[in-house]
C-alpha cells in the first residue's frame, strides 16, 4: 500500500512538473506576443486554489491534475469588445499563432535540459556496460560474444553506461543488424555484428539489451552464509554464519539461484540441508517456513548468501562543470528527442507493437521507482518523460499541438484559415485515435499488473 500511495504521490509531482512548464510556454510566448491570457490552470475540473492578479489572468489548481490549460481571449469563442480586439488569439499573425502553440513542446525540451544539467552537475552514479553473460539461444549468443567484456560502442555511438546501451539498441530496431564494438579484459577493442532482423521488443518492457541476451555484468554470489535471521527457520536448525550449503534434500546445489528457487517451493517441508562447516559435512533437518504472496505460500529459510563486493573499476560517476554539464545536458535531450522521433516513426510502421505504448501506471510506476532511488535518477526520469511530452505533442494530430501547427501552415499557404466544419471533423478523427491509443495503453499497463 506505501509503495502505491509513493508512486501515486511521484506520479502527481511528475505530472504537476512537466504541465505547468508546458502551459507556461505557451503563456509566456502568448504574453510576448501581446495576447491576454485569461486562465492559466495546472490539472481540470473545480479549483483547488485560485488568485487573480492584477492583469486580470486567473491562476488556479485544479481538482483533476491530469493535465492543464492556457485560456487564451479568442475571437472565435468569446465576446470580444473592440477596444480588445487586438488582445485576442485569432488577431495575431500566423508566425505568432504557431509561435504560441510551439512554445509548449519547446518548454519542456528546454525543462529537459535545465534537469538533465542539474542532474550532471550533481553527478550520476553509473556502473560501466560490461556484459557478464550471454543468455542461451538467443540473438547475442551467435555472435560469439567474449565474457565479461565492456561495450564501447553501438553501431559507433560511444556508451558510457547501460542506460546508453538501452537507447542505442532501441534506435537500432528494425533495422537487419546492428555492431557492437567491445573492449576485452586485455583492454583489446573488436567489433561484433549481431543480427536483428526478426527481433521485436517484449511486452515486459525488459532493456532492450536483456531482450537480445546481454545480462550485466552481477557480483558473484556463493553459497556461503553471511548472515542468520534469529528466530528463523535456519536457527532453529542450527544453521550458522559461514555454513556452506552443499546439498538440498539429496539434490547437489550450484549456485544460489537454484537453492533459492528450491527453498521457495518447499514451503512447510521438512528437508534435509546438506553443510560444509570447518571442514566437516553436516546433514541438518529443517521445517522450511512459509510465507503468502500473491495466494500462493512461498518457502522461506531466514538466511543470506555472501555476496562478492562490485569492482571498483567497474563503477564510476558522471559528473561535469558548469558549462560542461549544460552541454552534456543538450546532447543528451537531442539524443532523447531523436530516439522518440525515431520510436514512433517505428509505431506507425509496425515495427514497435501498440503493445509496448505505456499509460499512466506505467509512468507512476516509473516515477516512483526513480524517486525512490535519490533525486539524480528521479531527474533522469523526469527529463525522459518531458521530452516525450514534447515529442507527443508535436505529432501532427488535431487536438493535440501538432494538428493546431499544420491548420496554420496551411492557412498560410492558402492566406485564409481552415474552415470549422472542416477543423471540428478533424478534430473528431483525432480525439478517436488518441482516446483509442489511452485506452490500449492502459489495457497493456493492466495486462502487465496481472501478470
Amino acid at each position: 500500500m506505501l509503495t502505491v500511495v509513493w508512486s501515486l504521490a511521484a506520479f502527481v509531482v511528475t505530472l504537476g512538473i512537466l504541465v505547468t512548464f508546458h502551459e507556461f510556454g505557451h503563456f509566456w510566448v502568448a504574453r510576448r506576443c501581446g495576447v491576454k491570457v485569461l486562465t492559466f490552470s495546472v490539472g481540470f475540473g473545480k479549483p483547488l486554489w485560485q488568485r487573480q492578479a492584477a492583469d486580470g489572468t486567473v491562476y488556479q489548481i485544479g481538482a483533476i491534475p491530469l493535465g492543464g490549460y492556457v485560456r487564451m481571449l479568442d475571437g472565435r469563442v468569446d465576446e470580444v469588445p473592440e477596444h480588445q480586439r487586438h488582445l485576442s488569439f485569432n488577431a495575431k499573425s500566423v508566425p505568432q499563432r504557431a509561435a504560441i502553440i510551439a512554445a509548449g513542446p519547446l518548454a519542456n525540451f528546454i525543462l529537459a535540459i535545465v534537469v538533465l544539467w542539474v542532474m550532471f552537475l550533481l553527478g550520476v552514479q553509473s556502473v560501466k556496460p560490461i556484459i557478464g553473460d550471454v543468455r542461451e539461444q538467443s540473438i547475442a549468443s551467435q555472435a560469439s560474444i567474449p565474457v565479461p567484456s565492456e561495450i564501447i560502442a553501438v553501431d559507433g555511438r560511444r556508451t558510457e553506461d547501460w542506460q546508453q546501451v538501452n537507447l542505442a539498441f532501441a534506435s537500432a530496431l528494425g533495422q537487419q543488424q546492428v555492431t557492437l564494438t567491445l573492449q576485452d579484459e586485455r583492454l583489446r577493442e573488436r567489433d561484433y555484428v549481431l543480427d536483428i532482423a526478426d527481433w521485436r521488443l517484449s511486452d515486459q518492457q525488459t532493456p532492450t539489451f536483456v531482450d537480445l541476451g546481454l545480462q550485466p555484468y552481477q557480483q558473484r554470489v556463493s553459497l556461503v552464509l553471511s548472515y542468520v535471521a534469529e528466530e528463523s527457520p535456519a536457527a532453529q536448525a542450527d544453521l550458522r554464519v559461514g555454513d556452506k550449503i552443499v546439498e538440498f534434500d539429496g539434490t547437489p546445489v550450484v549456485d544460489w539461484s537454484q537453492t533459492r528457487q528450491l527453498i521457495m517451493s518447499s514451503a512447510g517441508q521438512q528437508v534435509i540441508l546438506s553443510v560444509e562447516r570447518n571442514g566437516q559435512l553436516l546433514a541438518l533437518p529443517v521445517t522450511i517456513g512459509s510465507r503468502e504472496l500473491e495466494q500462493e505460500s512461498i518457502g522461506f529459510l531466514g538466511v543470506e548468501p555472501t555476496v562478492a563486493p562490485y569492482p571498483e573499476e567497474y563503477r564510476f560517476v558522471q559528473q561535469y562543470g558548469f558549462i560542461d554539464g549544460l552541454i552534456k545536458g543538450t546532447e543528451r535531450t537531442w539524443e532523447l528527442i531523436v530516439l522518440s522521433v525515431k520510436m514512433l516513426g517505428k509505431l506507425v510502421t509496425g515495427v514497435v507493437s501498440v503493445s509496448n505504448l505505456s499509460g499512466p501506471v506505467a509512468i507512476a510506476e516509473g516515477a516512483g521507482t526513480s524517486a525512490s532511488y535519490g533525486l539524480v535518477y528521479f531527474l533522469g526520469f523526469l527529463a525522459l518523460i518531458s521530452v516525450n511530452l514534447g515529442v507527443i505533442n508535436l505529432v501532427p494530430l488535431p487536438v493535440l499541438d501538432g494538428g493546431h501547427l499544420v491548420f496554420l501552415a496551411v492557412e498560410g499557404v492558402r492566406g485564409k484559415p481552415v474552415s470549422e466544419r472542416v477543423q471540428e471533423v478533424f478534430y473528431r478523427i483525432g480525439g478517436a485515435l488518441i482516446f483509442a491509443l489511452m485506452a490500449i495503453a492502459i489495457s497493456n499497463d493492466i495486462l502487465r499488473l496481472s501478470q
